[in-house]
């Protein structure tokens, strides 16, 4: 049964089709008048993008799928649910160092493991974790500037993460369920 189009979902692409408009708009400007170098930087620079995003983004969907279908529910439960407590951390930690990619990868694998009943907390602790300690940024970090320094930034930022996990979580409602699960459950 197809819906009729509603001002609601029209909002909804707005914002995203009037960016893409405007980027596409400065790159062409950029391009035609050579003078307009802020256009095509901005040009250059949506085309770089869009093309980052389309060689990560089919791989990352692939697994995220993968982790859908071959991850079990009680899984998660069981290990990083609302009553693993303390013990789930090192799980977080673990799924989100060996990941990789870039920060917008790691949204759909944490609206996965929401879905699959991962407590709050530990979804905030997974994406903290994700952009500070991924094995690829680790390896530029500790050829760059020490192992000292990169231990003592782990140090640091594990229980900071952890720390902002739990309190992110008790910001929300009991109850919360995010837009994207919900319209997804349905």
């Amino acid at each position: 049964m197809s819906q009729a189009f509603s001002p609601k979902k029209g909002a909804k692409w707005a914002l995203p089709l009037a960016s893409f408009a405007a980027a596409a708009g400065l790159g062409i400007a950029g391009h035609l008048f050579p003078g307009f170098a802020y256009g095509r930087k901005a040009g250059d620079d949506f085309v770089h993008f869009l093309l980052e995003m389309a060689s990560v983004l089919p791989a990352m969907f692939l697994l995220v799928g993968l982790f859908e279908v071959w991850v079990p529910r009680a899984v998660i439960e069981r290990y990083a649910g609302r009553r693993s407590g303390a013990a789930a951390v090192p799980w977080m930690i673990l799924l989100a160092t060996l990941q990789a990619g870039p920060l917008y990868g790691a949204y759909p694998v944490a609206v996965g493991l929401w879905r699959k009943g991962c407590a709050a907390w530990n979804v905030f602790i997974y994406l903290g974790m994700f952009s500070a300690l991924k094995i690829p940024l680790l390896t530029f970090e500790v050829s760059f500037l020490g192992w000292e320094f990169s231990l003592a930034r782990t140090a640091v930022t594990v229980p900071v993460f952890t720390g902002l996990g739990i309190l992110l979580a008790k910001l929300l409602p009991r109850d919360y369920i995010p837009p994207a699960v919900l319209s997804e459950d349905r």
